[in-house]
């Protein structure tokens, strides 16, 4: 009974004094350096991702690449487009938004689509919208965010193939859609 009460108490093997531990149970400790070297190689590999991290906030170059992707590389004419939105914005976190497109909305002339962008948002496009001569009246409304103040641009694609635009300035006193304050 001595002998077991010993070999409890002991608890499980441990490492004699002087020797190196091991970093996996079950590896050879020839291997424990290799695995390490493995880790900081990962590691090492891993840190220019960091600098792919996109910034909190898209910028003036963005909203023009979207808008061209948007057209096809056209670019929109001014007018046409009316853009309901407050210019001073008591709080960015659910702002109300209509986007009226002067169009007679018949199967010869109608709008096809109408999308929102922004300029300082993390993301450049907040909204598109498809419509057709069924839908009516060229008219969508919505509530979007916004993270700052910053100009808002609105498109309207026809059915004859152009493109037209409205753009929009607006200050926004309490930010949404980023932590801190923007740049």
């Amino acid at each position: 009974m001595s002998t077991r009460k010993a070999a409890i108490s002991a608890g499980p093997a441990s490492p004699a004094r002087g020797a190196a531990p091991r970093l996996a149970p079950g590896l050879p400790p020839s291997l424990a350096p290799s695995l390490a070297r493995r880790c900081l190689l990962h590691a090492a590999a891993a840190l220019p991702l960091l600098a792919l991290v996109r910034p909190a906030c898209a910028t003036p170059e963005e909203l023009r690449a979207a808008i061209a992707a948007y057209t096809g590389g056209a670019v929109p004419a001014t007018g046409k487009v009316t853009f309901d939105i407050a210019k001073l914005i008591d709080n960015g976190n659910a702002v109300p938004v209509t986007i009226t497109v002067d169009s007679p909305m018949t199967a010869a002339a109608h709008v096809t689509g109408i999308a929102i962008f922004n300029e300082r948002n993390p993301e450049t496009d907040i909204a598109r919208f498809t419509l057709g001569p069924r839908s009516g009246k060229a008219e969508v409304s919505t509530r979007i965010r916004l993270a700052t103040s910053q100009k808002l641009v609105a498109v309207a694609r026809l059915s004859d193939g152009s493109y037209w635009q409205q753009a929009m300035d607006v200050i926004v006193a309490l930010a949404a859609c980023i932590e801190g304050e923007a740049p």
